[in-house]
């Protein structure tokens, strides 16, 4: 359990939190990568984009089910709500719903198959990467001027090596800073509650990263409704390279 984890391995409370900051830090790094993409126009190499599309899904449902196995108040809640989103889908809504939860409630079973999927996905996102960097590495990186420019080509190393270490020892600096001096800075106080499933929280909200989500869900009072609309919001992404009709790639131009 967490609290084992915490209290009893060494260093375990360190382990605890990179991995809970991280997942805010890999989603801030995300954000910023899908809107370089929308920038500079990536989305025409159709099958990259697509597979990167498939790669935020990945994450969003492994990050989402690690979120659930603190097993406090805002995770249990949270479980119900979301998963309760699937029942909208007419004639199996229902029955997925009580698939996922392995009963007629989130329960401990719930719990041990998020475990498994929480596991089992990151395997799954590390293929979807392995394939997203063989289809650019094929039509090779975006320019953003959209023009050809073979001839001025230089090599990754050490030109773009070095900027990736800077980038990556700065992060690794933000991660250790927040993990060190305020660790709870982005998680949910009521999360510390364990689960009770006679006493709902006043409030239920996700993390910071699926706000959006959450803002989707709560402007849409119709329970189907809101659902289409949350997945059409990502969705979305997949139809922008048939959208694009301009000779230059940027969004500069």
């Amino acid at each position: 359990s967490v609290t084992h984890i915490c209290r009893d391995v060494n260093y375990g409370w360190l382990i605890r939190y990179l991995h809970a900051n991280g997942a805010s830090m890999f989603f801030i790094c995300l954000f910023l990568h899908v809107g370089r993409g929308l920038y500079y126009g990536s989305y025409v190499f159709l099958e990259t984009w697509n597979i990167g599309v498939l790669l935020l899904f990945a994450v969003m449902a492994t990050a989402f089910m690690g979120y659930v196995l603190p097993w406090g108040q805002m995770s249990f809640w949270g479980a119900t709500v979301i998963t309760n989103l699937l029942s909208a889908i007419p004639y199996i809504g229902s029955d997925l719903v009580e698939w996922i939860w392995g009963g007629f409630s989130v329960d401990k079973a719930t719990l041990t198959r998020f475990f498994a999927f929480h596991f089992i996905l990151p395997f799954i996102i590390a293929a979807l990467a392995g394939v997203h960097l063989l289809f650019l590495h094929e039509t090779g990186s975006n320019n953003p001027s959209g023009l050809c420019s073979d001839a001025d080509k230089i090599p990754f190393h050490p030109y773009y090596t070095i900027k990736d270490i800077l980038g990556i020892l700065l992060l690794i600096l933000v991660l250790t800073s927040l993990v060190l001096f305020s660790p709870d800075l982005l998680g949910d106080p009521d999360n510390y509650t364990p689960a009770n499933p006679l006493n709902t929280p006043p409030h239920i909200k996700p993390e910071w990263y699926f706000l959006f989500a959450y803002a989707i869900l709560r402007s849409i009072p119709n329970k189907l409704g809101g659902v289409l609309a949350l997945v059409l919001s990502i969705l979305v992404l997949a139809v922008i390279p048939f959208l694009h009709t301009s000779k230059q790639r940027s969004m500069m131009f």
